[in-house]
């Protein structure tokens, strides 16, 4: 019986993937929320981790004891020769907020965004991992975006959104570096560019009104993508920054990196 955990799973590509995996035969799906309690409308099958915001220093800890006090333990499912909990993992949690040079940078929005997108992550795999809430064979989705590779910034899309775009940069360099450290623990890393998607987030910075000329899609078609590409990921891949939906909605890609590329495509840092 798969096991399933989204860390950030109240809405957006989050919500979508626990919704899906939630409709699969035998698998248990957990997802994170920071709310005491889970959000109506989704999967009723979800099994809701309440009060976990990565945003907090203590987001391993608290993790674990939510996950502890749900009645999951550590090495919750045996398998032939080894002990594991959870087959997927997917951090997912995400804050964006739009920043130019005439404005001016944000301070308190840029420290968010590198502590959402970059700093939380070691912590949560580290005390997954410490737990033994994951092993061998386990699979942990870092959701990054196109916007964290510096080759494909260019001037058709000029500068400005320093947090967002250097956020991410920092997420592809963890991802990078924990698959070192768990790679004799046999536990896969995968660095991914989702899509650009039509979500509250994106139309929150304004955003939408690139969604038609940007081939945006649903977050339930971008977790369907991300599903199958999962379902295939092994160790070969692991640390690798990838974008499962190949470069159609990466604005520059023709510019910097070509035409006519591969689906999926593994994206230059």
């Amino acid at each position: 019986m798969p096991n399933i955990l989204i860390i950030g799973a109240t809405r957006g590509l989050g919500a979508s993937l626990a919704n899906a995996y939630a409709a699969q035969p035998n698998t248990t799906v957990f997802g994170t929320t920071r709310s005491p309690a889970g959000p109506k409308g989704l999967n009723e099958k979800i099994v809701w981790v309440p009060n976990i915001d990565v945003s907090d220093s203590g987001v391993g800890a608290r993790l674990l004891n939510q996950l502890g006090g749900l009645g999951v333990a550590g090495g919750m499912v045996e398998g032939d020769n080894e002990v594991r909990g959870f087959d997927v993992v997917v951090i997912s949690a995400g804050y964006f907020v739009t920043e130019d040079f005439v404005e001016g940078p944000k301070w308190e929005e840029e420290v968010k965004m590198y502590t959402t997108s970059a700093i939380s992550p070691p912590f949560i795999v580290h005390s997954l991992s410490r737990a033994k809430y994951i092993s061998k064979g386990s699979k942990v989705l870092l959701i990054s975006s196109e916007s964290g590779s510096i080759t494909l910034r260019h001037p058709k899309e000029g500068g400005g959104n320093y947090g967002h775009h250097a956020s991410k940069s920092a997420l592809n360099m963890v991802g990078k570096l924990l698959s070192m450290d768990v790679k004799d623990k046999g536990i896969i890393i995968s660095i991914l560019h989702p899509g650009f998607m039509r979500t509250e987030m994106t139309a929150g910075v304004g955003f939408d009104k690139y969604w038609d000329d940007g081939g945006a899609v649903t977050p339930d078609e971008a977790a369907k993508t991300l599903i199958d590409w999962t379902e295939k990921l092994d160790m070969s891949k692991s640390g690798q920054y990838w974008a499962p939906r190949g470069a159609r909605d990466i604005g520059t890609a023709d510019v910097t990196i070509g035409t006519n590329l591969p689906t999926p495509l593994q994206l230059p840092w």
